[in-house]
C-alpha cells in the first residue's frame, strides 16, 4: 500500500512539473510516420529539390525574375573581398569580457559575403564568382569550429575556445553548414573543374562536423534526447534540427543512413512540439517567433518535401495555432506585444508567414502576410538563409496575388500560456500575462501588462539589451530589464518577484463578457514578501482600462510600491493623477492620492538594442504606498486625453 502511494505521489509530481512546463507527450511526428514509413517515403537523389538545375539558365532567369541583376550587383561587391580571420583572441574575448560581437562580426561578414557570391553565381551562371566562392569555402573549412564563441560551452571540455578534438552543432555551425550544403549541391561540378579536392574537402567537413556529429552525439541540450521532467525546450531545437535536416537531404544518398537521420530529427523536434502549449503562443515573443515556430515550419516543410508529402503534421491544430500567434501579437504600425526577450518592434517575415499559412490552411496568416507586404512600397530581392530565400522566390507570385485581410481581433486569449490581449473601439490595445518565471528567455514578469493607444506603446515592456555572457548566466537577474520592479508590477513588502519555475501565476482567467483578465501573482514572489494573496486584474471598457490589485499579507514590513514603465513625457504634479504623453497620444492614470505618493525615475538607455526602439531614456513611475497595510485594494484607471 505504501509502495502504491509512493508511485501515485511520484506520478502526480511528474504530472505537475510537466503541466507547468507545458510538456505533453503528443509525439505528432512519430505518430504520423514510423521508421519504415519514413524510409520508404524518402525522395532520393535530391529529386525533391523544387528549384532549377544550375545549368538551366532560362529557368533561373524566370525563377529570379526582376531580382537577377540585383543579386549579381550584390555579388560583384564581394569579388575583391578579403576573407576575415577569426583570431584566437576573438574567441577568448567572450570569456574575458563577455563580448560576443568580437568573434561573431568577422564570422558573420564572411558568411554574408559567401551567400552574396553564391546567389550572384546562381543568377549569372557563367563561373565568374566561382573562384571567390572557393576562397570562402576554403576559409570556412580551415576553421577549427563553425560554432559561435558564446556557444562553445556545448563542448564536452566546455569553455569558449574551440577544441580540435570535437565538433559542436549550434546555431552558428548549423547556419553555415546548411549554406555550404546548398553550395556543394549546386556548385560541385564547377568546383571539380577547378580542382576535385575542393568539393572533396567540403564534403568531408560537412560529414564530420554535422552528419557524423549529429548521429553520434546526444549531449547537446537542444536535442532534448536527455530531457528531464520539467526541462526546457526552446527555439534552438527546431532551428538546429532544420539545419541538420537540410544537410542530410542535400548530401546523404544512402537510403538507410538517410532514414535513420531523418527519423532521429523527428524524435528530437517532437520534443519541441510537446513542450509548446496547445494554444500555440510563443513564450519567447514575436521577434523570436521566426526562429521558433517559424523554424519549425521550415523543418516541417523540408520534411514534407523530402518525403514526397508523406510525412506531414500541417493539419494538426497546435501547428496552426503556433503560426497564428504571430498575427494576433501584432498591434500595428510596426509594434508588437513583446514579453520576455522580444523586441517591441517587428511584425514578422511576411513571406514566411504566408508559406506557413498556406501549409496549414490559415486564412488569418495569409491575409496578415499580405497586409505586412502591402506596408512596403519597395520591392527588393529576398534575403536570408538560402532555404528561405529560395522558398520566397518559389512562392512569390502566389503571395503577390493574395488579398490583404487583417483586422486586430477584439481579444486573443491563450489559456495555457496565459497571455491575454484585449482591445476597445477607442484605440486601446492591452496585453497582459500570467505564466511563470522560468519561461524561455524569461523575465520576472508574471502579471505585467503593456498598453498601446492607437498602436503607440504607452506603458511598456522595455525588452532586452545587447546579449553578453551575463545575459545567459547566473547573473541574468542582476540586469534591470529582467527584474519585475522594472516591469509594470508591484514590489510587495519591498520584495520583487523571483526567478524559478515555482514562482508563477495561479488562478489566471479571462472573462470575455466583462473583458477582464485576472491572476493571483502572490506565488510569483518569495516567502520574504509575506504575501498570501495578490490578485492583479485588468478590465478594459469603452473608454478606459481599470487595473486593480486586491491583496492580503501575513506581515507588513515595508510599504508596497507599484511600478509603471513608460517612454513618454510624465507629469505627476497633480496629486492623484499621472499623465503620460507619447508621440501625440496622451493618457491620464488616476490613483488614490491619499494612498500613494508618486516618484518618477529616469532610466538612461546607453544600449543601442534598447535606445533604437525607445530613444535615450525610459521613465519608471513608482506609486509608493503611504502606509503599511495587511490587506486592501488599489485601483488605477487609465483614460485617454483628447
Amino acid at each position: 500500500m505504501k509502495t502504491q502511494r509512493f508511485i501515485t505521489t511520484v506520478c502526480l509530481l511528474l504530472w505537475t512539473v510537466a503541466h507547468l512546463h507545458a510538456y505533453e507527450k503528443r509525439n505528432l511526428l512519430q505518430n504520423e510516420a514510423n521508421f519504415e514509413k519514413v524510409k520508404s517515403a524518402l525522395v532520393m537523389g535530391q529529386k525533391w529539390v523544387p528549384y532549377p538545375n544550375y545549368s538551366d539558365r532560362s529557368a533561373w532567369n524566370a525563377f529570379l525574375g526582376n531580382y537577377k541583376e540585383e543579386y549579381i550587383r550584390k555579388g560583384e561587391a564581394y569579388l575583391d573581398y578579403e576573407w576575415k580571420v577569426v583570431k584566437a583572441t576573438d574567441y577568448l574575448e567572450f570569456g574575458r569580457s563577455g563580448n560576443r560581437t568580437i568573434m561573431e562580426s568577422p564570422f558573420n561578414k564572411n558568411n554574408t559575403a559567401l551567400s552574396s557570391l553564391f546567389m550572384a553565381e546562381m543568377a549569372e551562371g557563367n563561373g565568374r564568382f566561382v573562384d571567390q566562392i572557393i576562397n570562402g569555402v576554403f576559409a570556412s573549412c580551415e576553421m577549427t569550429t563553425w560554432s559561435l564563441s558564446a556557444h562553445l560551452g556545448l563542448q564536452k571540455v566546455g569553455g569558449c575556445f574551440p577544441s580540435y578534438e570535437e565538433h559542436v552543432i549550434d546555431l552558428g555551425a548549423g547556419n553555415l553548414a546548411s549554406q555550404l550544403a546548398w553550395i556543394y549541391y549546386y556548385l560541385k561540378p564547377s568546383f571539380d573543374k577547378v580542382n576535385p579536392l575542393i568539393s572533396k574537402r567540403l564534403r568531408h567537413e560537412l560529414q564530420s562536423r554535422i552528419l557524423d556529429t549529429y548521429m553520434n552525439e546526444d549531449h547537446f541540450w537542444w536535442m532534448a534526447f536527455n530531457l528531464k521532467p520539467g526541462g526546457l525546450v526552446n527555439n534552438w531545437n527546431p532551428w538546429c534540427n532544420f539545419n541538420v535536416l537540410q544537410c542530410f537531404f542535400l548530401l546523404e544518398n544512402d537510403r538507410d543512413k538517410l532514414a535513420e537521420a531523418v527519423y532521429r530529427t523527428m524524435t528530437s523536434v517532437d520534443h519541441f512540439i510537446n513542450y509548446t502549449h496547445a494554444d500555440g503562443a510563443c513564450e519567447e515573443g514575436p521577434s523570436y517567433w521566426g526562429h521558433a515556430a517559424g523554424k519549425m515550419y521550415d523543418y516541417l516543410q523540408m520534411l514534407y518535401d523530402g518525403t514526397g508529402g508523406t510525412v506531414s503534421v500541417f493539419d494538426q491544430p497546435i501547428i496552426k495555432n503556433m503560426g497564428e500567434y504571430i498575427a494576433r501579437s501584432y498591434v500595428g504600425n510596426g509594434w508588437v506585444v513583446n514579453f520576455a526577450d522580444a523586441s517591441a518592434k517587428g511584425g514578422g517575415d511576411a513571406d514566411l508567414i504566408f508559406r506557413y499559412g498556406k501549409a496549414t490552411g490559415s486564412q488569418v496568416m495569409m491575409g496578415y502576410a499580405a497586409f505586412l507586404k502591402s506596408l512596403s512600397a519597395k520591392d527588393v530581392a529576398p534575403t536570408g538563409d538560402i532555404f528561405r530565400l529560395f522558398q520566397t522566390l518559389l512562392y512569390s507570385k502566389e503571395m503577390a496575388g493574395t488579398d490583404v485581410a487583417y483586422e486586430v481581433p477584439a481579444y486573443s486569449w491563450y489559456p495555457e500560456t496565459e497571455f491575454c490581449y484585449m482591445t476597445n473601439k477607442n484605440g486601446f490595445f492591452v496585453a497582459a500575462k500570467g505564466g511563470y518565471n522560468n519561461e524561455s528567455h524569461n523575465h520576472n514578469d508574471v502579471g505585467t501588462f503593456s498598453l498601446y493607444l492607437n498602436t503607440t506603446p504607452v506603458f511598456i515592456d522595455a525588452g532586452v539589451g545587447t546579449y553578453t555572457r551575463q545575459t545567459f548566466s547566473s547573473e541574468r537577474y542582476s540586469i534591470w530589464t529582467m527584474q519585475s520592479n522594472y516591469h509594470n508590477l508591484p514590489m510587495i513588502n519591498g520584495v520583487p518577484e523571483r526567478f524559478g519555475s515555482e514562482y508563477k501565476a495561479t488562478d489566471a482567467r479571462f472573462d470575455p463578457k466583462r473583458m477582464c483578465f485576472s491572476a493571483n501573482i502572490a506565488t510569483a514572489y518569495p516567502a520574504e514578501a509575506n504575501v498570501k494573496k495578490w490578485i492583479r486584474s485588468y478590465q478594459i471598457g469603452k473608454n478606459s482600462l481599470k487595473i486593480e490589485d486586491s491583496f492580503s499579507l501575513s506581515k507588513a514590513d515595508k510599504p508596497n510600491q507599484v511600478n509603471f514603465l513608460t517612454w513618454g513625457k510624465v507629469d505627476v504634479s497633480v496629486p492623484g493623477i499621472v499623465t503620460v504623453e507619447v508621440n501625440g497620444e496622451k493618457v491620464r492614470m488616476t490613483y488614490d492620492k491619499s494612498t500613494f505618493t508618486p516618484v518618477v525615475e529616469t532610466v538612461r538607455l546607453d544600449d543601442p538594442r534598447l535606445s533604437n526602439v525607445w530613444g535615450g531614456q525610459l521613465f519608471r513611475i513608482s506609486l509608493n504606498a503611504n502606509k503599511q497595510s495587511l490587506s486592501g485594494s488599489y485601483t488605477y484607471t487609465i483614460t485617454t486625453i483628447k
